[in-house]
Protein backbone atom coordinates (compact mmCIF):
# COMPACT_ATOMS: atom_id res chain seq x y z
CA UNK A 1 0.00 0.00 0.00
CA UNK A 2 1.30 3.06 -0.79
CA UNK A 3 1.77 6.07 1.48
CA UNK A 4 0.82 9.64 1.21
CA UNK A 5 3.02 12.67 1.29
CA UNK A 6 0.94 13.48 4.80
CA UNK A 7 2.17 9.76 5.97
CA UNK A 8 5.25 10.00 4.89
CA UNK A 9 6.11 12.85 7.00
CA UNK A 10 4.00 11.41 9.23
CA UNK A 11 6.46 8.12 9.57
CA UNK A 12 9.51 10.35 9.28
CA UNK A 13 8.72 12.22 12.40
CA UNK A 14 8.12 8.73 14.29
CA UNK A 15 11.27 7.76 13.66
CA UNK A 16 12.82 10.36 14.73
CA UNK A 17 11.50 10.48 18.21
CA UNK A 18 12.17 6.96 18.51
CA UNK A 19 15.60 7.70 17.87
CA UNK A 20 14.93 10.41 20.48
CA UNK A 21 13.67 8.68 22.87
CA UNK A 22 16.40 5.66 22.42
CA UNK A 23 18.95 7.56 23.16
CA UNK A 24 17.37 9.81 26.41
CA UNK A 25 16.31 6.42 27.77
CA UNK A 26 20.24 4.87 27.11
CA UNK A 27 19.32 2.33 23.59
CA UNK A 28 21.69 1.06 21.97
CA UNK A 29 24.67 3.60 21.84
CA UNK A 30 24.29 7.22 20.96
CA UNK A 31 25.64 5.96 17.29
CA UNK A 32 22.01 4.19 17.14
CA UNK A 33 19.94 7.48 18.12
CA UNK A 34 21.97 9.69 15.96
CA UNK A 35 21.52 7.35 12.84
CA UNK A 36 18.77 10.17 11.37
CA UNK A 37 21.21 13.16 12.05
CA UNK A 38 23.99 11.43 10.35
CA UNK A 39 22.35 10.94 7.58
CA UNK A 40 20.85 14.55 7.34
CA UNK A 41 24.29 15.89 7.69
CA UNK A 42 25.44 14.43 4.41
CA UNK A 43 22.19 14.68 2.88
CA UNK A 44 20.42 11.67 4.83
CA UNK A 45 17.26 11.13 6.57
CA UNK A 46 15.65 8.23 8.03
CA UNK A 47 11.94 6.97 7.58
CA UNK A 48 9.74 4.28 8.81
CA UNK A 49 9.14 2.57 11.36
CA UNK A 50 11.52 0.02 14.19
CA UNK A 51 11.14 -3.43 13.91
CA UNK A 52 11.94 -3.41 18.28
CA UNK A 53 8.53 -1.22 19.01
CA UNK A 54 4.84 -1.61 18.09
CA UNK A 55 3.99 1.07 16.00
CA UNK A 56 -0.14 1.41 16.25
CA UNK A 57 -1.98 3.22 13.29
CA UNK A 58 -5.78 4.09 12.84
CA UNK A 59 -7.36 1.49 11.14
CA UNK A 60 -8.38 3.35 8.00
CA UNK A 61 -4.68 4.64 7.63
CA UNK A 62 -5.46 6.02 4.08
CA UNK A 63 -8.84 7.74 4.76
CA UNK A 64 -8.07 9.05 8.07
CA UNK A 65 -6.61 13.09 7.59
CA UNK A 66 -4.67 12.38 10.58
CA UNK A 67 -2.71 9.51 12.42
CA UNK A 68 -1.95 9.24 15.89
CA UNK A 69 1.53 7.11 16.55
CA UNK A 70 2.39 5.88 20.12
CA UNK A 71 5.87 4.45 20.59
CA UNK A 72 6.75 1.99 23.41
CA UNK A 73 9.97 0.13 24.30
CA UNK A 74 10.10 -3.45 24.56
CA UNK A 75 13.08 -5.98 24.12
CA UNK A 76 13.95 -5.50 28.07
CA UNK A 77 17.81 -3.23 29.03
CA UNK A 78 19.95 -2.16 26.57
CA UNK A 79 23.77 -2.70 26.65
CA UNK A 80 26.37 -0.63 25.03
CA UNK A 81 26.84 -2.51 21.49
CA UNK A 82 26.65 -0.30 19.08
CA UNK A 83 24.30 -2.22 17.12
CA UNK A 84 20.79 -0.76 15.91
CA UNK A 85 17.55 -2.33 17.07
CA UNK A 86 16.02 -2.37 13.56
CA UNK A 87 19.19 -3.59 11.63
CA UNK A 88 16.61 -5.62 9.03
CA UNK A 89 15.15 -2.50 8.17
CA UNK A 90 17.68 0.20 8.88
CA UNK A 91 19.04 0.52 5.54
CA UNK A 92 15.44 0.62 3.18
CA UNK A 93 14.23 3.37 6.00
CA UNK A 94 17.02 5.16 5.50
CA UNK A 95 17.25 5.23 1.67
CA UNK A 96 13.29 6.08 2.13
CA UNK A 97 14.49 9.22 3.89
CA UNK A 98 17.22 10.39 2.04
CA UNK A 99 14.83 10.09 -1.05
CA UNK A 100 12.33 12.20 1.07
CA UNK A 101 14.60 14.61 1.94
CA UNK A 102 16.30 15.36 -0.88
CA UNK A 103 12.51 16.53 -2.25
CA UNK A 104 12.12 19.12 0.21
CA UNK A 105 13.91 22.82 -0.49
CA UNK A 106 16.98 23.85 1.46
CA UNK A 107 14.94 26.10 3.59
CA UNK A 108 12.77 23.06 4.81
CA UNK A 109 15.93 21.18 5.53
CA UNK A 110 17.23 23.40 7.48
CA UNK A 111 14.13 24.34 9.73
CA UNK A 112 13.54 20.68 10.07
CA UNK A 113 17.21 19.91 11.02
CA UNK A 114 16.62 23.02 13.95
CA UNK A 115 13.74 21.28 14.98
CA UNK A 116 14.99 17.79 15.45
CA UNK A 117 18.38 19.51 17.35
CA UNK A 118 16.16 21.56 19.29
CA UNK A 119 14.90 18.21 21.21
CA UNK A 120 17.94 16.86 21.82
CA UNK A 121 20.38 17.20 25.04
CA UNK A 122 23.24 18.69 25.51
CA UNK A 123 25.41 15.47 25.17
CA UNK A 124 23.88 15.19 21.96
CA UNK A 125 24.83 18.78 20.84
CA UNK A 126 28.35 17.92 21.93
CA UNK A 127 28.08 14.86 19.52
CA UNK A 128 26.89 16.92 16.80
CA UNK A 129 29.38 19.74 17.49
CA UNK A 130 32.63 17.19 17.25
CA UNK A 131 30.92 16.15 13.98
CA UNK A 132 30.27 19.40 12.20
CA UNK A 133 33.69 21.19 13.73
CA UNK A 134 35.94 19.12 10.80
CA UNK A 135 33.75 19.84 8.12
CA UNK A 136 33.72 23.96 8.66
CA UNK A 137 37.08 23.71 8.91
CA UNK A 138 38.83 24.57 5.66
CA UNK A 139 42.86 24.63 5.19
CA UNK A 140 43.11 27.02 2.43
CA UNK A 141 46.94 27.28 2.22
CA UNK A 142 47.02 23.24 1.73
CA UNK A 143 44.05 23.09 -0.44
CA UNK A 144 46.30 25.57 -2.88
CA UNK A 145 48.14 23.06 -5.44
CA UNK A 146 51.61 22.16 -4.40
CA UNK A 147 52.70 24.17 -7.64
CA UNK A 148 52.73 27.89 -9.02
CA UNK A 149 50.13 29.45 -6.12
CA UNK A 150 52.20 29.83 -3.05
CA UNK A 151 52.29 33.20 -3.43
CA UNK A 152 48.45 33.79 -3.26
CA UNK A 153 49.34 32.05 0.36
CA UNK A 154 52.10 34.40 1.29
CA UNK A 155 50.32 37.29 0.37
CA UNK A 156 47.50 36.33 2.54
CA UNK A 157 49.97 35.59 5.64
CA UNK A 158 51.15 38.78 5.20
CA UNK A 159 49.11 40.26 6.14
CA UNK A 160 49.14 38.72 10.18
CA UNK A 161 50.72 40.70 12.89
CA UNK A 162 53.43 38.86 15.00
CA UNK A 163 50.47 37.44 17.78
CA UNK A 164 48.89 36.01 14.24
CA UNK A 165 52.09 34.97 12.98
CA UNK A 166 53.68 33.04 15.25
CA UNK A 167 50.18 30.87 15.99
CA UNK A 168 49.94 30.26 11.94
CA UNK A 169 53.12 28.74 12.11
CA UNK A 170 51.80 26.30 14.89
CA UNK A 171 48.67 25.42 12.38
CA UNK A 172 51.02 22.76 10.26
CA UNK A 173 53.94 22.10 8.38
CA UNK A 174 52.72 23.24 5.35
CA UNK A 175 51.65 26.88 7.03
CA UNK A 176 54.90 26.89 8.86
CA UNK A 177 56.67 26.22 4.99
CA UNK A 178 54.66 29.28 3.04
CA UNK A 179 55.56 31.42 6.29
CA UNK A 180 59.21 30.43 6.48
CA UNK A 181 59.79 30.35 2.28
CA UNK A 182 57.93 33.79 2.17
CA UNK A 183 60.25 35.45 4.47
CA UNK A 184 57.13 36.20 6.37
CA UNK A 185 58.93 37.85 9.55
CA UNK A 186 61.18 39.82 7.02
CA UNK A 187 58.10 41.36 5.12
CA UNK A 188 56.38 42.29 8.80
CA UNK A 189 59.78 44.18 9.86
CA UNK A 190 59.63 45.77 7.12
CA UNK A 191 56.28 46.81 6.75
CA UNK A 192 56.92 48.17 9.95
CA UNK A 193 60.21 50.26 8.93
CA UNK A 194 57.68 51.28 6.24
CA UNK A 195 55.35 53.07 8.52
CA UNK A 196 56.56 53.44 11.78
CA UNK A 197 59.43 56.25 12.32
CA UNK A 198 60.45 54.32 15.64
CA UNK A 199 60.95 51.11 13.64
CA UNK A 200 62.94 53.37 11.20
CA UNK A 201 65.37 55.17 12.84
CA UNK A 202 65.80 51.67 15.06
CA UNK A 203 67.10 49.88 12.01
CA UNK A 204 69.30 53.09 10.92
CA UNK A 205 70.87 53.24 14.51
CA UNK A 206 71.10 49.04 15.19
CA UNK A 207 72.02 48.57 11.32
CA UNK A 208 69.60 45.84 10.78
CA UNK A 209 68.14 47.90 7.53
CA UNK A 210 71.26 46.46 5.67
CA UNK A 211 69.15 43.16 5.45
CA UNK A 212 65.60 44.85 4.57
CA UNK A 213 64.30 45.57 1.49
CA UNK A 214 66.25 43.14 -0.50
CA UNK A 215 64.99 40.83 -3.24
CA UNK A 216 65.56 37.61 -2.32
CA UNK A 217 68.38 36.90 -4.48
CA UNK A 218 70.39 39.09 -2.69
CA UNK A 219 72.18 37.88 0.22
CA UNK A 220 69.92 37.68 2.79
CA UNK A 221 70.15 35.85 6.63
CA UNK A 222 66.82 33.04 6.80
CA UNK A 223 63.40 33.84 8.19
CA UNK A 224 64.79 31.86 11.62
CA UNK A 225 66.73 35.35 11.84
CA UNK A 226 64.05 38.08 11.37
CA UNK A 227 62.12 36.09 13.56
CA UNK A 228 64.55 36.21 16.14
CA UNK A 229 65.29 39.84 15.40
CA UNK A 230 61.61 40.70 15.93
CA UNK A 231 61.10 40.12 19.97
CA UNK A 232 64.21 41.64 20.05
CA UNK A 233 62.78 45.17 18.50
CA UNK A 234 59.62 45.20 20.43
CA UNK A 235 62.31 44.74 23.76
CA UNK A 236 64.02 47.71 22.29
CA UNK A 237 60.81 49.50 22.00
CA UNK A 238 59.38 48.88 25.26
CA UNK A 239 63.03 50.03 26.51
CA UNK A 240 62.90 53.21 24.92
CA UNK A 241 59.40 54.18 25.91
CA UNK A 242 60.24 53.40 29.73
CA UNK A 243 62.89 55.66 29.63
CA UNK A 244 61.07 58.46 27.85
CA UNK A 245 58.72 58.10 31.30
CA UNK A 246 61.20 57.69 33.71
CA UNK A 247 63.50 60.75 32.48
CA UNK A 248 66.45 58.06 32.34
CA UNK A 249 68.71 59.43 29.50
CA UNK A 250 72.43 59.91 28.71
CA UNK A 251 73.34 63.48 28.54
CA UNK A 252 75.99 64.95 25.98
CA UNK A 253 77.33 69.03 26.66
CA UNK A 254 78.53 71.31 23.83
CA UNK A 255 80.23 74.18 25.57
CA UNK A 256 80.28 76.84 22.55
CA UNK A 257 82.09 79.22 24.88
CA UNK A 258 80.72 82.39 23.28
CA UNK A 259 83.92 85.12 23.50
CA UNK A 260 81.20 87.84 23.68
CA UNK A 261 77.52 87.20 23.68
CA UNK A 262 76.60 84.33 25.53
CA UNK A 263 73.28 82.35 24.07
CA UNK A 264 72.38 80.01 21.61
CA UNK A 265 69.16 80.97 20.11
CA UNK A 266 68.09 78.12 17.42
CA UNK A 267 69.06 74.97 16.20
CA UNK A 268 68.32 72.27 14.13
CA UNK A 269 69.91 68.27 13.94
CA UNK A 270 70.15 65.10 11.54
CA UNK A 271 71.96 62.16 11.86
CA UNK A 272 74.75 63.70 10.98
CA UNK A 273 75.12 67.43 12.12
CA UNK A 274 73.49 70.28 14.31
CA UNK A 275 73.83 73.48 13.07
CA UNK A 276 73.15 76.36 15.43
CA UNK A 277 72.14 80.26 15.23
CA UNK A 278 74.28 82.11 18.22
CA UNK A 279 73.83 85.31 20.29
CA UNK A 280 77.16 86.06 18.97
CA UNK A 281 76.22 86.64 15.38
CA UNK A 282 77.51 83.00 13.90
CA UNK A 283 76.46 80.38 12.98
CA UNK A 284 78.02 77.04 14.26
CA UNK A 285 77.91 73.24 12.33
CA UNK A 286 78.55 70.16 14.80
CA UNK A 287 78.90 67.08 14.04
CA UNK A 288 76.80 64.97 16.14
CA UNK A 289 79.16 62.29 16.55
CA UNK A 290 82.28 63.69 17.98
CA UNK A 291 80.62 66.82 19.05
CA UNK A 292 83.41 69.22 17.25
CA UNK A 293 82.79 72.55 15.71
CA UNK A 294 83.32 71.79 11.97
CA UNK A 295 82.31 74.64 10.41
CA UNK A 296 81.73 78.89 11.65
CA UNK A 297 79.60 80.59 9.03
CA UNK A 298 79.85 84.68 9.92
CA UNK A 299 78.09 87.38 8.19
CA UNK A 300 75.09 88.69 9.82
CA UNK A 301 75.77 91.94 12.23
CA UNK A 302 73.14 90.74 14.74
CA UNK A 303 72.39 87.74 16.32
CA UNK A 304 71.03 84.97 14.36
CA UNK A 305 67.31 84.09 16.04
CA UNK A 306 66.03 81.00 13.60
CA UNK A 307 67.03 79.00 11.26
CA UNK A 308 66.43 76.20 9.00
CA UNK A 309 68.07 74.16 6.50
CA UNK A 310 67.63 70.85 3.97
CA UNK A 311 70.24 69.09 1.66
CA UNK A 312 70.63 71.95 -0.37
CA UNK A 313 70.83 75.24 1.83
CA UNK A 314 70.97 77.18 5.40
CA UNK A 315 68.35 79.99 5.63
CA UNK A 316 69.02 82.43 8.55
CA UNK A 317 66.87 85.54 10.00
CA UNK A 318 69.17 87.81 12.47
CA UNK A 319 68.30 90.88 14.53
CA UNK A 320 70.32 92.45 11.89
CA UNK A 321 67.10 92.42 10.10
CA UNK A 322 67.71 90.17 6.83
CA UNK A 323 67.23 86.81 5.99
CA UNK A 324 70.50 85.01 4.65
CA UNK A 325 70.78 81.63 2.67
CA UNK A 326 74.06 79.71 2.73
CA UNK A 327 75.19 76.50 0.81
CA UNK A 328 74.63 73.86 3.16
CA UNK A 329 77.95 72.15 1.87
CA UNK A 330 80.30 74.93 1.40
CA UNK A 331 78.84 78.01 3.86
CA UNK A 332 79.02 80.25 1.00
CA UNK A 333 76.20 82.76 1.32
CA UNK A 334 73.68 82.70 -1.70
CA UNK A 335 71.15 85.30 -1.18
CA UNK A 336 70.57 88.24 0.78
CA UNK A 337 66.80 89.10 1.63
CA UNK A 338 66.08 92.89 2.87
CA UNK A 339 62.56 93.18 3.05
CA UNK A 340 61.52 93.49 7.04
CA UNK A 341 62.56 96.94 9.28
CA UNK A 342 63.18 95.21 12.51
CA UNK A 343 64.40 92.28 13.47
CA UNK A 344 63.87 88.64 11.84
CA UNK A 345 62.27 86.27 14.63
CA UNK A 346 61.26 83.03 13.24
CA UNK A 347 61.13 81.30 9.91
CA UNK A 348 59.76 78.53 7.54
CA UNK A 349 60.34 77.41 3.92
CA UNK A 350 59.11 74.07 2.29
CA UNK A 351 58.18 73.28 -1.03
CA UNK A 352 59.45 76.45 -2.73
CA UNK A 353 57.37 78.59 -0.49
CA UNK A 354 58.79 80.90 2.56
CA UNK A 355 57.16 82.67 5.02
CA UNK A 356 59.02 85.05 7.72
CA UNK A 357 58.24 87.12 10.37
CA UNK A 358 59.17 89.83 12.29
CA UNK A 359 59.06 92.41 15.25
CA UNK A 360 57.95 94.59 13.04
CA UNK A 361 54.41 93.19 13.40
CA UNK A 362 54.74 91.70 9.76
CA UNK A 363 54.55 88.50 8.06
CA UNK A 364 55.92 88.10 4.98
CA UNK A 365 54.90 85.24 2.36
CA UNK A 366 58.07 83.82 -0.04
CA UNK A 367 58.14 82.23 -3.28
CA UNK A 368 61.49 80.02 -3.62
CA UNK A 369 62.45 79.18 -7.15
CA UNK A 370 66.02 78.59 -6.24
CA UNK A 371 68.69 79.66 -3.45
CA UNK A 372 69.24 82.72 -5.80
CA UNK A 373 65.71 83.39 -6.81
CA UNK A 374 63.33 83.96 -4.13
CA UNK A 375 60.69 86.57 -4.80
CA UNK A 376 58.08 88.37 -2.09
CA UNK A 377 54.62 87.01 -3.23
CA UNK A 378 52.87 88.85 0.23
CA UNK A 379 52.90 90.93 3.42
CA UNK A 380 50.51 89.82 5.86
CA UNK A 381 49.37 92.58 8.45
CA UNK A 382 46.75 92.20 11.21
CA UNK A 383 48.88 91.74 14.58
CA UNK A 384 49.27 94.79 16.80
CA UNK A 385 52.58 93.50 18.17
CA UNK A 386 55.94 91.47 17.30
CA UNK A 387 54.83 88.46 15.18
CA UNK A 388 56.67 85.71 17.01
CA UNK A 389 56.68 82.39 15.52
CA UNK A 390 54.86 81.41 12.34
CA UNK A 391 54.14 77.50 10.81
CA UNK A 392 52.38 76.75 7.49
CA UNK A 393 50.81 73.69 5.18
CA UNK A 394 49.39 73.18 2.41
CA UNK A 395 46.01 74.82 4.13
CA UNK A 396 46.90 77.20 6.30
CA UNK A 397 49.56 79.50 7.54
CA UNK A 398 49.51 79.91 11.02
CA UNK A 399 51.48 82.93 13.13
CA UNK A 400 51.31 84.12 16.89
CA UNK A 401 52.26 87.20 18.57
CA UNK A 402 53.10 88.96 21.27
CA UNK A 403 49.58 90.57 21.31
CA UNK A 404 48.26 87.30 23.01
CA UNK A 405 46.67 85.64 19.50
CA UNK A 406 47.04 83.56 17.12
CA UNK A 407 46.23 84.07 13.43
CA UNK A 408 45.14 81.62 10.38
CA UNK A 409 45.64 82.41 7.10
CA UNK A 410 44.85 80.49 3.57
CA UNK A 411 48.01 79.81 2.24
CA UNK A 412 46.60 79.42 -1.48
CA UNK A 413 45.19 83.09 -0.90
CA UNK A 414 47.22 84.57 1.63
CA UNK A 415 43.84 86.16 3.15
CA UNK A 416 43.05 85.76 7.09
CA UNK A 417 40.76 83.27 8.05
CA UNK A 418 40.39 83.00 11.84
CA UNK A 419 41.58 84.58 15.26
CA UNK A 420 42.43 81.92 18.00
CA UNK A 421 42.03 83.95 21.48
CA UNK A 422 42.75 82.12 24.70
CA UNK A 423 46.25 83.51 26.11
CA UNK A 424 46.72 86.00 28.38
CA UNK A 425 50.24 87.26 27.63
CA UNK A 426 51.68 87.08 24.62
CA UNK A 427 52.52 83.56 22.73
CA UNK A 428 56.34 82.87 22.35
CA UNK A 429 56.14 79.56 20.08
CA UNK A 430 54.30 77.15 18.28
CA UNK A 431 53.99 74.41 15.79
CA UNK A 432 51.18 73.73 13.62
CA UNK A 433 50.56 70.02 12.13
CA UNK A 434 46.57 68.80 10.53
CA UNK A 435 44.22 70.30 12.65
CA UNK A 436 46.02 70.41 16.17
CA UNK A 437 47.98 73.59 17.22
CA UNK A 438 49.99 73.82 20.23
CA UNK A 439 51.32 77.07 21.58
CA UNK A 440 53.38 78.50 24.40
CA UNK A 441 53.07 81.80 26.15
CA UNK A 442 54.33 84.01 29.27
CA UNK A 443 51.48 83.67 30.92
CA UNK A 444 53.76 80.35 31.40
CA UNK A 445 50.58 77.57 30.24
CA UNK A 446 50.72 75.92 26.85
CA UNK A 447 47.61 75.17 25.26
CA UNK A 448 46.38 72.81 22.18
CA UNK A 449 44.24 74.29 19.55
CA UNK A 450 41.75 72.87 16.81
CA UNK A 451 42.54 75.28 14.04
CA UNK A 452 39.31 74.29 12.27
CA UNK A 453 36.65 75.22 14.69
CA UNK A 454 39.30 77.93 16.46
CA UNK A 455 38.85 75.57 20.06
CA UNK A 456 40.96 75.48 22.90
CA UNK A 457 41.02 71.87 23.83
CA UNK A 458 43.43 71.81 26.56
CA UNK A 459 45.64 73.93 28.87
CA UNK A 460 48.85 72.41 30.13
CA UNK A 461 50.33 74.08 33.33
CA UNK A 462 53.53 73.62 35.23
CA UNK A 463 55.96 76.26 33.51
CA UNK A 464 57.01 78.75 36.23
CA UNK A 465 58.12 81.24 33.81
CA UNK A 466 57.88 81.94 29.93
CA UNK A 467 57.41 78.99 27.64
CA UNK A 468 59.98 79.46 24.94
CA UNK A 469 60.00 76.73 22.99
CA UNK A 470 57.43 73.45 22.00
CA UNK A 471 57.62 70.36 20.08
CA UNK A 472 55.15 67.53 19.72
CA UNK A 473 54.64 64.91 17.66
CA UNK A 474 52.46 61.68 17.72
CA UNK A 475 52.95 60.92 21.60
CA UNK A 476 54.47 63.94 23.35
CA UNK A 477 54.28 67.77 23.81
CA UNK A 478 58.20 68.57 24.76
CA UNK A 479 58.13 72.19 25.83
CA UNK A 480 61.26 74.40 27.32
CA UNK A 481 60.64 77.32 29.44
CA UNK A 482 62.90 80.54 30.87
CA UNK A 483 62.68 78.37 34.39
CA UNK A 484 65.47 76.23 32.95
CA UNK A 485 63.06 73.40 32.33
CA UNK A 486 62.06 71.08 29.30
CA UNK A 487 59.00 69.13 30.35
CA UNK A 488 57.67 66.21 28.68
CA UNK A 489 53.82 66.12 28.29
CA UNK A 490 51.21 63.19 27.29
CA UNK A 491 49.70 64.32 23.89
CA UNK A 492 47.53 61.52 23.37
CA UNK A 493 46.22 61.97 27.82
CA UNK A 494 46.39 65.21 26.80
CA UNK A 495 43.96 65.60 24.37
CA UNK A 496 41.30 63.63 26.38
CA UNK A 497 39.12 65.30 28.14
CA UNK A 498 38.37 63.11 31.31
CA UNK A 499 42.81 62.21 31.38
CA UNK A 500 42.90 64.49 34.86
CA UNK A 501 45.58 67.34 34.64
CA UNK A 502 47.97 65.72 36.82
CA UNK A 503 48.65 62.45 34.73
CA UNK A 504 49.72 64.85 31.64
CA UNK A 505 52.94 66.05 32.51
CA UNK A 506 55.46 62.51 32.39
CA UNK A 507 58.64 64.16 33.37
CA UNK A 508 60.59 67.56 34.20
CA UNK A 509 64.29 67.60 32.94
CA UNK A 510 66.61 70.07 34.88
CA UNK A 511 70.23 70.25 33.45
CA UNK A 512 70.27 73.75 31.84
CA UNK A 513 71.66 76.63 34.27
CA UNK A 514 69.88 79.80 32.23
CA UNK A 515 66.64 79.96 30.17
CA UNK A 516 65.52 77.35 27.08
CA UNK A 517 65.60 78.75 23.47
CA UNK A 518 65.60 76.10 21.65
CA UNK A 519 64.82 72.77 21.30
CA UNK A 520 63.98 69.23 18.86
CA UNK A 521 63.27 65.96 19.32
CA UNK A 522 62.10 62.68 17.96
CA UNK A 523 61.80 59.27 19.27
CA UNK A 524 65.42 59.03 20.74
CA UNK A 525 66.73 62.03 21.84
CA UNK A 526 66.37 65.90 22.73
CA UNK A 527 68.43 68.12 21.62
CA UNK A 528 68.24 71.46 23.32
CA UNK A 529 70.61 74.98 23.39
CA UNK A 530 70.06 77.60 26.63
CA UNK A 531 70.98 80.93 27.09
CA UNK A 532 73.44 79.41 29.10
CA UNK A 533 76.07 78.83 25.91
CA UNK A 534 74.87 75.10 25.53
CA UNK A 535 73.74 72.12 23.46
CA UNK A 536 72.33 69.36 25.68
CA UNK A 537 71.57 66.25 24.08
CA UNK A 538 69.44 64.10 25.91
CA UNK A 539 69.55 60.13 24.50
CA UNK A 540 66.48 57.95 25.85
CA UNK A 541 68.37 55.33 23.34
CA UNK A 542 71.47 54.49 24.75
CA UNK A 543 71.00 54.69 28.18
CA UNK A 544 74.22 52.83 30.70
CA UNK A 545 71.97 50.87 33.54
CA UNK A 546 75.31 51.31 35.41
CA UNK A 547 74.17 54.08 38.16
CA UNK A 548 71.32 55.59 36.50
CA UNK A 549 69.03 57.53 38.71
CA UNK A 550 65.72 59.20 37.08
CA UNK A 551 66.18 62.64 35.55
CA UNK A 552 69.94 63.09 35.59
CA UNK A 553 72.62 60.75 34.46
CA UNK A 554 76.63 60.74 33.23
CA UNK A 555 77.54 63.36 30.67
CA UNK A 556 80.05 63.72 27.85
CA UNK A 557 81.43 67.60 27.78
CA UNK A 558 82.67 69.13 24.63
CA UNK A 559 83.94 72.59 24.69
CA UNK A 560 84.74 74.91 21.95
CA UNK A 561 87.16 77.55 21.97
CA UNK A 562 87.17 80.21 19.50
CA UNK A 563 90.09 80.93 17.69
Amino acid sequence: MSCSWEGMECKLMSLLMFSLKCSLLGCSSVAGSLCALRCLQSMPSVLGHNQNTSVMESQNDELSPKKTTVFKIINGPVTGSRKRPSEGNYEKEKDRCIQLFDQWSEADQVEFVEHLISRMCHYQHGHINSYLKPMLQRDFITALPAQGLDHIAENILSFLDARSLCAAELVCKEWQRVISEGMLWKKLIERMVRTDPLWKGLSERHQWEKYLFKNRTAEVPPNSYYHSLYPKIIQDIETIEANWRCGRHNLQRIQCRSENSKGVYCLQYDDEKIISGLRDNSIKVWDKQTLECLRVLTGHTGSVLCLQYDDRVIVTGSSDSTVRVWDVNSGEVLNTLIHHNEAVLHLRFCNGLMVTCSKDRSIAVWDMASPTDISLRRVLVGHRAAVNVVDFDDKYIVSASGDRTIKVWSTSTCEFVRTLNGHKRGIACLQYRDRLVVSGSSDNTIRLWDIECGACLRVLEGHEELVRCIRFDNKRIVSGAYDGKIKVWDLQAALDPRAPASTLCLRTLVEHSGRVFRLQFDEFQIISSSHDDTILIWDFLNVSSIGQTEGRSPSRTYTYISR
